[in-house]
């Protein structure tokens, strides 16, 4: 890794980059992992656990934390540090995480990281890690130890470390996520490739879309249902009931990533199930559905519309809304909800299909926001 320069130095130890509302960068659960390990190694070292440890990163950044809280007793050291997410919306952020560092006499050189309370175990194949050990990705495990052997160089030539990590009411803050669905039971992950959380989880809720795909492949699958969102996965559920659960997949606004990973791991078949608003957007072809992204085109429902028997006065008022919940609701009024919305699905596919290998069997499926069926199409891709 590159030396950071002087500014970024200088802005790491003022803590997460503030930018625009809503886009203050923060620290993922492994770079606070890093930290406490760090921190408590440094009190193994010198016989205090500072109050305040700098530790490097991959791309260069120089981040500096506080320590929380901190003991030292008969060669085991402890260290906490309280994650600060940003403005992401992490059921993480104020998560204290800790990091209990002891000599290992006879391991010289060695460093064992190990999941205490908290920390997930994993159950299932399919994440990158063997089944039955701690939640500790790669990228922070790799990390997590190279700041050790930095701290603590004196130290490991004549013994070893073992690091026990943990997240405070970790196994409860773990029902909020994804975890059980991927297989990590008991706790949460220590996750964060470059230790930088973005806001709204841009690159975590990718990857758990790619875990998500990954797992289910490793369990045989070859069939995934993917959904906008937990209400919208919950229809999905109702409709296909003998499909198993590991077989369901929240892509968010993520569906380029989802249909990357589908294509990439050699699935068969594809269901996709969202709402007006979210279909609307597939039809365009857009890879990342997010309203901050791109605007529906509204020109294009009402030409949708108009290919259903909508008179020229629905279809300028179609044209001149703004969502395509207000589509729907007109169409609906006007009695032609059925063919809207199979000709919503059918466009949908159509891009969505573009995205996918030949072969993959495509079905889309269109809900009312109270669950009611729509429409749904099938394709097989070319």
């Amino acid at each position: 890794m590159q030396p950071p320069s002087d500014l970024t130095r200088a802005n790491d130890r003022a803590g997460p980059r503030r930018g625009k509302r809503g886009q203050r960068t923060g620290w993922s659960t492994g770079a606070c992992a890093a930290a406490a390990a760090t921190a408590a190694a440094r009190g193994l070292v010198t016989g205090v656990v500072p109050s305040q440890i700098e530790i490097l990163l991959p791309q260069g950044r120089r981040p500096v934390f506080s320590v929380a809280a901190a003991t030292l007793n008969a060669g085991v050291a402890q260290a906490v540090v309280v994650k600060d997410a940003g403005d992401d919306p992490d059921v993480t952020h104020g998560a204290r995480i800790a990091a209990q560092v002891r000599t290992a006499p006879h391991a010289a050189g060695m460093i064992r990281l190990l999941g205490g309370p908290g920390i997930g175990r994993v159950t299932r194949p399919g994440l990158g890690l063997r089944v039955g050990e701690a939640a500790i990705n790669p990228g922070p495990h790799a990390y997590i130890t190279a700041n050790l052997r930095a701290a603590a160089a004196e130290l490991l030539i004549r013994a070893g470390l073992d690091v026990t990590l943990s997240i405070a009411d970790g196994e409860r803050l773990a029902q909020r996520t994804l975890n059980a669905r991927l297989g990590i039971v008991g706790g949460l992950s220590i996750l964060g490739t470059t230790g930088v959380v973005y806001p709204y989880s841009t690159a975590s809720f990718k990857a758990t879309v790619r875990q998500g795909v990954q797992v289910a492949l490793a369990q045989g699958e070859r069939t995934l249902c993917f959904s906008t969102g937990r209400r919208t996965e919950r229809y999905c559920m109702e409709t296909f009931p003998a499909l198993p659960e590991v077989c369901f997949v929240q892509m968010g606004d993520f569906v380029g990533t989802a249909l990357d990973a589908v294509r990439e791991a050699g699935i068969t078949q594809v269901l996709v199930g969202g709402m007006s608003g979210k279909l609307a957007k597939m039809a365009q072809g857009l890879r990342v559905t997010h309203a901050r992204k791109a605007p529906v085109d509204m020109a294009h429902l009402a030409e949708l519309a108009a290919r259903c028997g909508a008179t020229p006065e629905l279809c300028r008022r179609i044209a001149e809304g703004a969502t395509a919940r207000w589509v729907a609701e007109l169409t609906t009024e006007a009695g032609l909800s059925a063919c809207f919305h199979r000709a919503l699905v059918e466009a949908a596919a159509r891009a969505l299909a573009a995205g996918l290998a030949a072969g993959t069997r495509l079905e889309v499926i269109a809900f009312a926001p109270d669950g009611q069926l729509l429409a749904r199409t099938e394709r097989l891709c070319d």
